[in-house]
């Protein structure tokens, strides 16, 4: 199958084969999170980002893999994206990395411990793959997207709920808004390539050629 990167509640996994990483794409739940499980080729090791929801599915998505669950990332501390993490962490003993200002409330909320506090620049591993931290502050204190670059190659991005296709995400007042779209234009519009190919935490997938032109309408309109 070609990867797409459009996925169902209750639908297969789309599978995309890069150099030295597998993505796996799954929707789980009533809001229609997407789950990514990401699979160094050369070790087997596993990172999910973000738990969402339907633990069956998300372990039946790690059975497409390897098996084995190295790490959790939780892009926010909003709750539709750490549902499912008590349980897939109490079944693989996986450790959870978020974003610093969103670690404790993550932890409160789930009773599991947030071993990894992440920072803008920081590198999160998975086998030989690394990918590196992109605060985005705006949606959360705390969201963090994850980027991978194929050597030499396309970069991807993995943003939670702070970059869609049509706009960045949903913001609790103007302040809020003129952060997270500085951080999105500052850390990932200014520094990746119009071929960056973004997975957004809902919905389907998209690539920064595609939205940069409209970065001064959402300017404008202020969300």
């Amino acid at each position: 199958m070609t990867y797409t990167g459009d996925v169902q509640v209750g639908g297969p996994t789309q599978v995309r084969v890069l150099d030295l990483l597998e993505i796996r794409k799954a929707a789980v739940g009533p809001m229609q999170n997407n789950a990514y499980l990401l699979t160094c080729r050369a070790v087997g090791a596993q990172l999910l980002i973000d738990a969402a929801d339907d633990p069956d599915r998300l372990l039946a998505l790690l059975q497409e893999g390897t098996t084995q669950l190295d790490l959790v990332v939780t892009t926010h501390r909003h709750r539709d994206h750490h549902r499912a993490l008590a349980s897939i962490v109490a079944v693989t003993g996986a450790t959870v990395a978020a974003g610093a200002d969103d670690a404790d409330a993550i932890a409160e909320a789930t009773d599991i411990a947030v071993t990894q506090r992440l920072h803008d620049g920081d590198t999160v591993r998975v086998g030989n793959v690394a990918l590196t931290v992109v605060a985005l502050r705006g949606h959360t204190r705390g969201s963090v997207a994850l980027a991978y670059r194929e050597p030499g190659g396309r970069a991807h991005l993995f943003t939670g709920d702070s970059l869609f296709p049509g706009g960045v995400g949903a913001t609790q007042g103007p302040e809020a808004f003129d952060q997270l779209y500085a951080d999105v234009v500052e850390r990932v519009f200014d520094r990746f390539d119009d071929d960056t190919w973004v997975y957004p935490g809902h919905g389907r997938d998209t690539t920064l050629g595609a939205e940069r032109e409209h970065l001064t309408e959402w300017r404008a309109r202020g969300w």
